[in-house]
């Protein structure tokens, strides 16, 4: 199997040097990675980075929380794909889905998926804050908005993606959707299991170490 082509290689700390950035996405273009997932302020970087690479450039929005209005969202959006940005990983407003506001659930997907028509999206449920009953009623509403994955976490909360969260969401999106495992995933006999239960793409810090066969301490 050839993991690497599973792989967002992230790095979305705060202190993220230009430094760390650059050798991220030397690491992606030496281990073919499918994206490097960096903040938006960084996207131009990162993108100048990985011309001609086939690396994609991922980046986050209404990142950790989710809860900005969905104009900030879409806006943040159009900036980063105008700025070179292939993919779009957004966080669901947890909020609303707590309230049960499913309209405006809805609502804030759509215009982020509007905002980067043509190019991936992929939303953030945050499965650790969420009932399975909400993590079903969020994955059938990506779906229903139009987004290409619907992913496990950000990496930033309690806890990140677990087996049995996987399994789940790939059972209701069905090939509907495609899933992201994101937050924990550390080493290589994680990723194959995250693999085993449906996910399509691994967003993680410890790429490297997973395709090396090494142990990793890294965050995300």
């Amino acid at each position: 199997m050839n993991i690497a082509s599973y792989i967002d290689h992230t790095l979305l700390a705060a202190d993220a040097s230009e430094a760390q950035i650059i050798k991220l996405c030397d690491e992606a273009r030496t281990w073919s990675f499918a994206s490097v997932c960096v903040n938006t302020c960084r996207v131009p970087l990162a993108a100048k980075a990985l011309e001609g690479s086939g690396v994609k450039v991922c980046t986050v929005v209404g990142f950790p929380l989710g809860a900005m209005d969905s104009r900030s969202k879409a806006m943040e959006t159009e900036n980063a794909v105008k700025a070179g940005a292939d993919e779009i990983d957004m966080v669901i407003n947890i909020g609303y889905v707590k309230d049960n506001a499913w309209d405006a659930v809805l609502d804030d997907i759509i215009a982020v998926r509007k905002a980067c028509e043509g190019k991936v999206l992929k939303v953030i449920l945050e499965v650790c804050l969420l009932s399975d009953e909400e993590i079903v009623k969020a994955c059938q509403l990506c779906v229903e908005a139009g987004a290409d994955f619907v992913k496990t976490s950000t990496g930033f909360s309690k806890h990140g993606a677990t087996l049995e969260s996987v399994r789940l969401m790939k059972k209701t999106v069905g090939d509907k959707a495609l899933v992201k495992a994101a937050g924990g995933i550390r080493d290589r006999e994680t990723a194959l299991k995250m693999i085993e239960a449906g996910a399509d793409r691994l967003g993680c810090s410890a790429g490297v170490a997973i395709v090396s066969g090494e142990s990793s301490n890294a965050g995300y």
